[in-house]
């Protein structure tokens, strides 16, 4: 591409399911991206690689991508649309002239929608609105019109962001309208979202013709070329084989050469020799660049604003393992290579941060699911390690102590709103509206400390048979709140190491849920179950039947255990309390006591 005016750079946000990566996928098959042969071979969702992304059937990390249509380059990147990876959000929009806003015609805006718009209309971004998946049986097309009129009304920084075109779309049958359709089964592509690309979103507003700058917006590697240093060009030419100068965050400046530049088109890169202003490129033989830094001509280097990403609110211990079983299941296990591969996260996820305190690590991050992604592609990755309870991030501001505060929607039937309000109530969750929605359930909007919120979704999902909608959104800092009182039971503790037989596993049932079934090996200190009280009751489940001469009718029957619960890594984090632990191995999850021997948790208990 050698106009810059016929490219246009163009951020696709949404909340969740809202069909952002649906609507992307369309639009590759549709600009004739693929071949007839891998168009047919393309599956759903193609932009979500990453294996979590199928499996959790949410975006985690921004992507880009291009196609051509009419003449034009149209550099499209797709967003998370999770409050927990809205840092992802927050770099990439840097590289956008504008947005396309695809809101569900049923739910309307919700709250990331609010916070991803935010920050569009801060960057002065042009938005286009899509009314997306308006063959819902409860779509409520008007009303989200006048939801999303109303979110601009709070959020535009300039009047003329009040004005902007709506589009309507089914984005599974790739369909769109510029206006709304009689009948939805008719004949449509997705054209008109195409020509609102190219129409209603400005080209880029750059200098060709002055020295290069290229703010690094993202990094990816690959084990043939190294690193890829990914941004928008802002001014200037970058060509292969130039000598620049990488405009470090601290100030300080690295003179080094670019290896080669590759340009996007579909799902792959192609090698280029020049790319011109306001497209996007990845570059290679800049080893040093991380995100944020600007890379600039060798003779007039001149440095870029610095990407701001807001900041953690959640924190977790993780070190190295320290229970009997270390070593068994991994392939890395110490403190130093735990602390590299944090190293390398740190590099690519913006949001996160890894301080030092001796023995293992404190990660902070945006919530309970952006560290659990984190934890989970560690454990895939052979690591072998522990965490702790999520902790709360707080700030010291005008000598108060303050703490962070979230926005919760929860969208329920009217038959479990009575108790959703009593847990949110022990909570100290503050009600700002409920409403009813055109589907029958009950809309409640709360204000609520971060640190109530962990543990809330599954215990919510629990109390509602599954049915409840929760969403939340950062909502500032208040001042610290006193503690929250303790709202789980105590906790079943063996007492003997060894293999779990049936026999002691149906003396354990009686006394509460257990985490293990028989045939497992345990420590001492590990945690195999829910006690049915308050307090944490010791058991020896590795007890089996002493063996008489003597026959019976009765004892010679086969155990009939219930199915144990196998908590999953997210209910593992929010079920562990501050004396308890998290081993995680690449094969086994185990709950453990912080002290393993029972006297020293009596004297830790004690302090």
């Amino acid at each position: 591409m050698k106009d810059s005016s016929k490219i246009r750079n163009v951020a696709i946000i949404a909340h969740v399911d809202h069909g952002k990566t649906t609507i992307v996928d369309g639009l590759l098959k549709q600009s004739n991206t693929f071949r007839s042969n891998q168009a047919e071979m393309a599956q759903s969702l193609i932009m979500d690689s990453g294996d979590q992304e199928h499996e959790r059937g949410i975006t985690i990390t921004a992507k880009q991508t291009s196609v051509y249509y009419e003449d034009y380059k149209i550099n499209i990147i797709d967003t998370p649309g999770h409050a927990d990876f809205s840092g992802e959000v927050e770099r990439t929009l840097n590289m956008a002239d504008g947005v396309l806003l695809v809101v569900d015609a049923q739910e309307g805006p919700m709250p990331q929608t609010k916070f991803v718009l935010s920050k569009a209309l801060e960057l002065g971004l042009t938005p286009v609105v899509i009314i997306n998946k308006i063959d819902k049986p409860a779509r409520r097309i008007d009303e989200v019109v006048d939801e999303i009129s109303d979110l601009f009304l709070e959020l535009a920084v300039d009047d003329s962001q009040l004005y902007y075109p709506v589009y309507y779309a089914i984005g599974r049958d790739g369909k769109a309208w510029k206006e709304l359709p009689d009948n939805l089964s008719e004949h449509a592509d997705l054209g008109s979202i195409f020509h609102a690309i190219i129409n209603d979103i400005p080209a880029p507003k750059v200098d060709e013709n002055g020295s290069l700058q290229l703010l690094v917006t993202a990094l990816q590697y690959d084990s043939f070329l190294g690193k890829y240093a990914i941004g928008r060009v802002t001014r200037g030419v970058v060509k292969k084989g130039m000598p620049i100068t990488l405009m470090k965050r601290d100030g300080t400046q690295i003179s080094s050469k670019i290896d080669k530049v590759f340009g996007y088109r579909g799902l792959s890169r192609e090698e280029i020799d020049s790319a011109i202003a306001g497209d996007i490129v990845a570059i290679t033989g800049v080893a040093e660049a991380h995100i944020g830094e600007t890379i600039a001509d060798r003779d007039n280097p001149e440095a870029l604003p610095v990407i701001d990403v807001e900041a953690p609110t959640i924190s977790i211990y993780l070190g190295p393992n320290t229970s009997p079983f270390k070593g068994r299941e991994s392939q890395f296990n110490t403190s130093r290579q735990i602390g590299e591969r944090l190293k390398r996260e740190l590099e690519t996820n913006v949001s996160l941060r890894v301080e030092d305190d001796g023995i293992g690590f404190k990660v902070s991050g945006r919530g309970e699911l952006h560290l659990s992604v984190l934890i989970e592609a560690l454990r895939r990755e052979g690591y072998e390690f522990e965490v702790g309870r999520p902790q709360v991030v707080t700030i010291i501001e005008d000598g108060i102590t303050k703490e962070p505060v979230e926005e919760l929607l929860v969208e329920v039937s009217s038959e479990f709103l009575g108790v959703v309000s009593q847990e949110l109530g022990n909570r100290r969750a503050a009600m700002l509206k409920q409403e009813q929605t055109s589907s029958g359930t009950t809309r409640v909007t709360y204000i609520l400390p971060t640190r109530a919120l962990i543990g809330l979704r599954n215990l919510l999902l629990t109390d509602t048979k599954g049915t409840v909608i929760m969403n939340s959104l950062p909502h500032g800092y208040q001042p610290l709140g006193p503690k929250l009182q303790k709202i789980r039971n105590g906790a079943l503790i063996a007492t003997e190491a060894g293999v779990t037989t049936p026999y002691a596993l149906e003396m354990g049932e009686s006394r509460g849920e257990l985490f293990v079934g028989p045939g497992t090996q345990v420590y001492v200190g590990m945690i195999v179950g829910l006690y049915n009280r308050n307090d944490d009751l010791e058991m020896n489940v590795c007890k089996a039947k002493h063996l008489t001469n003597m026959r019976s009718s009765s004892s010679d029957g086969t155990t009939q255990l219930t199915p144990f619960t196998d908590l999953s890594l997210e209910q593992c984090i929010d079920f562990i309390e501050d004396d308890e632990l998290l081993e995680v191995t690449p094969k086994s999850l185990r709950l453990r006591k912080r002290h393993l021997d029972p006297n020293q948790r009596k004297r830790a208990a004690k302090n």
